[in-house]
């Protein structure tokens, strides 16, 4: 038989979670903050509220003959330390989001909704409120519900200030419309839609390279911003360039430039027996590249490789869809390259 003793508690402060580094009422502080604004990303197909231990999300997609459910987790990497550094923080939720749709687009698929993981050492109700509120726009500009997340403080894991970020996505497709490039063959074309600068890719190099030279909040002539400000610069998102073109069929392929640039990214989507030859005189590298090129000094070789050089997705298209898929697009979307035999 066992019997409770109460434990003799010493003179001093009673120790608590609060005094172990973890707020509870402050991270329920910040989500009754967001609350309203999570709750405006829902879709119909999202059948509760915030607050279960589960989103549920109704899959009956009547819409579809044989639905295909595309998943994709991401973070942002380093360009976090910009904005922990800067102290800007509303933008940075999304570019998670719109990393994370980019990269179901390429098969095909819609997004339907969006989990979020911010863990921290000590939370600060401002910047998860500011962070996760660039989630949930970024999710209701493309319909995506913000069905669940997780907010975690780990004191001593994370230095002060610090946080990390990521998230999970997933969407639907129709089986028959996937687009996973094995239709790709040689003579094919490659159109470039532009990046909005870096995305998330690359910072630990632009970081080393700029600030040697730079202050974040120094106004750099040759970028007509300040550092931090085109560092920060939203990670953009081809779904609404994208999406209309998708039941044409005329998409053979879709390279979403994140880490390993044009051609690394190229590579995972190309049938065996073929590859790419990228004409990279033909469109103009955007200035964020030519300085970090210029002051590191980065050979040509490494830029390729780390950055996406101004194109953030790449479209494969047959020849005779060239000029009605660039002017669907609604953009100037440069040929810049083409599909070649392997050797």
């Amino acid at each position: 038989m066992f019997v409770f003793v109460p434990l003799q508690m010493k003179r001093g402060a009673v120790v608590d979670y609060r005094s172990a580094g973890v707020d509870i009422d402050s991270a329920d502080a910040a989500l009754q903050q967001l609350k309203a604004v999570i709750q405006q990303t829902f879709t119909p197909l999202v059948l509760r509220d915030v607050g279960l231990f589960g989103g549920f999300f109704d899959a009956r997609f009547a819409d579809y003959r044989h639905p295909v459910l595309v998943a994709s987790t991401d973070g942002v990497g380093t360009k976090l330390l910009v904005a922990i550094q800067s102290g800007i923080h509303h933008t940075i939720g999304q570019d998670l989001v719109h990393h994370c749709v980019n990269d179901i687009l390429s098969g095909g698929a819609h997004p339907l909704f969006f989990l979020d993981y911010f863990a921290t050492g000590k939370l600060e109700e401002s910047v998860v409120v500011a962070v996760v509120t660039g989630i949930a726009q970024a999710c209701r500009t493309h319909q995506c519900a913000l069905l669940g997340g997780e907010t975690a403080e780990m004191p001593s894991l994370y230095a002060d200030g610090h946080y990390d970020l990521a998230g999970t996505i997933v969407g639907v497709v129709e089986k028959e419309h996937i687009i996973d490039g094995s239709h790709i063959q040689p003579g094919d074309v490659l159109l470039g839609l532009r990046s909005s600068g870096l995305h998330t890719n690359g910072y630990s190099l632009a970081r080393a390279v700029l600030l040697k030279h730079y202050r974040l909040d120094q106004y750099v002539p040759e970028l007509g911003t300040t550092v931090a400000e085109e560092l920060l610069k939203v990670h953009r998102s081809y779904y609404s360039l994208i999406a209309p073109l998708l039941p044409t069929g005329w998409i053979k392929g879709m390279a979403h430039v994140t880490g390993g640039g044009i051609l690394g990214n190229l590579q995972r989507i190309l049938p065996d027996g073929t590859a790419a030859e990228i004409y990279w005189g033909q469109w103009e590298i955007p200035p964020v590249f030519q300085l970090i090129q210029r002051l590191g000094p980065v050979a040509e070789e490494e830029m390729r490789r780390v950055f996406n050089l101004g194109i953030g997705m790449v479209v494969v298209v047959a020849p005779e869809h060239v000029d009605t898929v660039q002017h669907r697009l609604g953009e100037t979307a440069p040929v810049i390259g083409t599909v070649v035999s392997a050797a």
